[in-house]
């Protein structure tokens, strides 16, 4: 997969990360930073999505 995948819009605001993985390695963007692009692993980008699911993050969120 090299295309850029985004989520579904869901009526709110439409600022979203893109992701994709390139070489193994998973990249993720914010198409509005002018081509900024965050690589990290696999395992990596599992644990992140784990932590975000389980509300590790959600004191950033005001």
């Amino acid at each position: 997969m090299n295309d850029w995948q985004k989520p579904s819009p869901t009526g709110e605001s439409d600022e979203s990360l893109e992701v994709r993985t390139v070489d193994g390695m998973v990249e993720i963007r914010d198409p509005g930073t002018g081509g900024i692009i965050v690589r990290t692993t696999p395992r990596k980008w599992a644990a992140f999505l784990l932590g975000v699911k389980a509300g590790e993050f959600d004191h950033f969120v005001a």
